[in-house]
């Protein structure tokens, strides 16, 4: 299981995300370009010093991601048509975030081998990426068998 965050824009989220990846032991891959320098004083301070512990691959651009991409593809997104609870998900599964401003492109979806989104109140239209990351990672991680010893 994998996190993948394509060019996220806020810092913050991406070192709360770096942390809960190192604390359950799951790699993320960070596609460029980002919004922010990776060096931000907010990803530090999201991440604390669990950040430096997580298992992180940088890649320049979609192209790098999508060539050393390997298992399904999931997209978490608000115009999927699979809910959360409704999603198999497998071991070698990495779970695709798109950006907070814009969230992930066409070409992105079109990639997905599944795409999936997490039930929320009608009256709203989306999680922060952290959350939902945790969200879809728990429960890849309760299907397969996946949670640290």
């Amino acid at each position: 299981m994998r996190i993948a965050l394509f060019q996220p824009d806020i810092a913050g989220n991406v070192g709360t995300i770096l942390r809960l990846a190192a604390c359950l032991g799951t790699p993320v891959d960070l596609i460029e370009p980002m919004g922010f320098a990776y060096s931000d004083r907010a990803l530090a301070r999201a991440g604390m010093d669990y950040a430096a512990l997580a298992q992180v691959t940088r890649h320049a651009d979609w192209d790098g991601f999508s060539q050393a991409l390997r298992g399904r593809l999931v997209l978490l997104t608000t115009r999927a048509q699979t809910r959360l609870p409704d999603a198999g998900f497998r071991e070698d599964d990495t779970l695709l975030m798109g950006s907070e401003s814009a969230g992930a492109p066409d070409f992105v979806h079109d990639r997905a081998d599944l795409r999936v989104r997490i039930p929320i109140a009608s009256e709203f239209r989306s999680l922060n990426v952290a959350v939902a990351a945790g969200i879809a990672l728990g429960e890849a991680l309760r299907q397969t068998g996946g949670w640290p010893a």
